[in-house]
């Protein structure tokens, strides 16, 4: 890092909350810019390093059946329920030639299927 950079966060961290407070208020004054206060933000943010984006929560997920088990049956039943368009033979190809990807699906759906296929007898990963 820059020296004048480091100087200024060096000065930044010996300052009190409310100083810290009244430095914000100055900033967005001088330059026209609101700040985001960020609750769970660590130290180091506070001290002026650049926060990290957010982390955007994923809505959709990829289903892939990593096992059968030793219930088969019950697992190709299960494959069926979530992939209705296959037949039977296709439901038990795609289970005896794991991994299976079930395709992409809501959150929800996702979460669902994994619980219905390892309550089969399955290893499921949600990616």
């Amino acid at each position: 890092m820059d020296k004048k950079l480091d100087t200024i966060l060096n000065q930044i961290s010996e300052l009190s909350v409310l100083e810290l407070s009244e430095l914000v208020k100055a900033l967005e004054e001088k330059f026209d810019v609101k700040a985001v206060a960020m609750s769970a933000a660590p130290a180091t943010a506070a001290a002026g390093a650049p926060a990290a984006a957010p982390v955007e929560e994923k809505s959709e997920f990829d289903v892939i059946v990593t096992n059968a088990g030793t219930n088969k049956i019950a697992v190709i039943k299960a494959v069926r329920e979530f992939k209705p368009e296959l037949g039977l033979k296709e439901a038990k190809d795609m289970v005896d030639a794991c991994p299976a990807d079930l395709g992409t699906m809501k959150k929800e759906a996702a979460d669902e299927a994994k619980t219905k296929l390892e309550a089969a007898g399955a290893t499921v990963e949600l990616k």
